[in-house]
């Protein structure tokens, strides 16, 4: 595992845009090298703002939209086309403008989608999707992620993974079903570590006040059960995108000598 890379920007709308040209330039580096990229996104308000400001990008138009793998990192288990999912929110944040090939869209299954209001069974299913886009050289039941991009909660989530519960605990299923979450709804579906660790890189998005102290914990040792964020990384390299606000805890010798 290599260490993290940190970027400070002034606020989180800069930090959109810098995310958001940053992420451009990686699908299309991919695309030129290998005919086609894969991204994980993330919900929240930092992932939906870096879509909305990628939406805006006048860049975005570089990136054939058709030869991109679109997966998530986690989804909250609703029925299909409920504004909380996160699914939902990506399309009205930059999904729907774009020319995407729905085949390559990978949204994690609704409460009301054929395996019902079993979760578990929806876990299984999405992990068996992931597993037959895996091509050989990715040496894993998963594909290897371009960038799989993660929001961090204030106490040290990612994707659906929260501290001290079993989901962060799995060390052989790639897609769980997740129970309990002490945040509305209860029931989730998201990727487990394994999965997420799979990825090329692995971008962790923290802006504003709420969000420093779970990155100071996280940056600071912390071990994965007790600090989720903490245990995300990737297989190449790990960047942690963040406003100064989210920054404002970090030790000293953390913080990186330029920021943007």
């Amino acid at each position: 595992m290599t260490p993290p890379q940190l970027v400070v920007h002034r606020d989180k709308e800069l930090m959109a845009q810098a995310a958001a040209a940053r992420l451009i330039t990686k699908i299309v580096d991919a695309q030129a090298s290998r005919g086609h990229a894969s991204v994980v996104l993330t919900g929240g308000r930092n992932g939906n703002g870096l879509l909305a400001a990628l939406a805006a990008a006048p860049a975005r138009d570089a990136v054939d939209w058709s030869r991109l793998d679109l997966w998530w990192g986690d989804e909250r288990f609703l029925p299909e086309g409920d504004p909380e999912r996160n699914v939902t929110q990506a399309r009205e944040a930059l999904l729907d403008a774009v020319p995407l090939d729905p085949a390559r869209v990978h949204a994690m299954p609704a409460s009301d989608g054929p395996y019902g209001d079993d979760a578990d069974t929806a876990a299984a299913a999405y992990a068996a999707e992931l597993a037959e886009a895996a091509e050989p050289e990715d040496h894993g039941p998963v594909p290897a992620f371009d960038v799989l991009m993660l929001g961090v909660g204030p106490d040290t989530h990612v994707a659906s993974l929260f501290p001290e519960l079993p989901a962060v605990r799995e060390t052989e299923r790639t897609v769980v079903g997740v129970h309990g979450a002490p945040k509305p709804p209860p029931v989730r579906i998201s990727l487990t570590l394994p999965a997420i660790r799979a990825a090329r890189e692995v971008w962790l998005l923290a802006a504003g006040e709420d969000k420093a102290e779970a990155a100071a914990i996280a940056l600071s040792g912390a071990g994965e059960i007790q600090a989720p964020a903490a245990g995300a990384y990737g297989r190449g390299r790990t960047l942690w995108l963040l406003d100064a606000a989210a920054a404002s805890r970090l030790p000293r010798a953390l913080y990186p000598p330029a920021s943007a």
